[in-house]
């Protein structure tokens, strides 16, 4: 069995999207941790719903986060760590120790980097007029959003797109392109 370990830290619609995939066979997976730094985050009770163990980061410095992830994590036999909708940077310890990926809702370069999650994000894209946007999933390396990209898909903007439509659009775009990724390590299509 694959084992992937999710971090989230909101509501964990991506996280659901998953486990779905997984309890409808789609993706012949299981996961076996959901890590949040927000103790308040909804995705941790969807884990508990569906018998997912989790773990609610105490540290708030990045060393010592690094620490008590790498020290909660060597407890299990991790084949991918998926962040999806985590806002913390990624320790080395764990970078040096695991193969992370990370969804974003743009198409990288444009519209990454610190501070851009969510509808930060776009909002960004409606406000450049942009006529064009999408998620990206990439490995994730030590700087936000500049890993080796995995794959991108695009969904149009129209002049009468908000934020909102956008998100709607991008978010489903994005959970079905997850999907397929996490399927290409599953059957060892994609390298480490």
């Amino acid at each position: 069995m694959y084992h992937l370990v999710v971090f989230a830290s909101g509501n964990g619609s991506t996280l659901q999207a998953i486990i779905d995939s997984i309890q409808t066979k789609k993706l012949e997976a299981q996961i076996d941790l959901v890590v949040s730094d927000n103790p308040d985050a909804y995705a941790l009770k969807r884990a508990e719903n569906n018998h997912i163990a989790t773990h609610t980061i105490q540290s708030k410095n990045f060393a010592t986060r690094d620490l008590e992830l790498s020290r909660i994590l060597s407890n299990y036999s991790v084949d991918l760590i998926v962040l999806a909708g985590y806002l913390k940077m990624i320790g080395p310890k764990l970078l040096e120790n695991y193969t992370i990926i990370n969804t974003h809702p743009s198409l990288l370069p444009k519209f990454g980097g610190k501070g851009m999650h969510g509808m930060h994000v776009h909002e960004a894209v409606v406000q450049a007029k942009e006529k064009v946007t999408g998620a990206t999933i990439h490995f994730v390396n030590e700087e936000y959003d500049k890993g080796n990209i995995i794959c991108q898909t695009q969904v149009e903007v129209l002049p009468t797109d908000t934020a909102e439509t956008v998100s709607q659009k991008v978010q489903s775009a994005e959970k079905i392109q997850l999907i397929e990724v996490l399927n290409r390590f599953v059957n060892h299509e994609i390298g480490i």
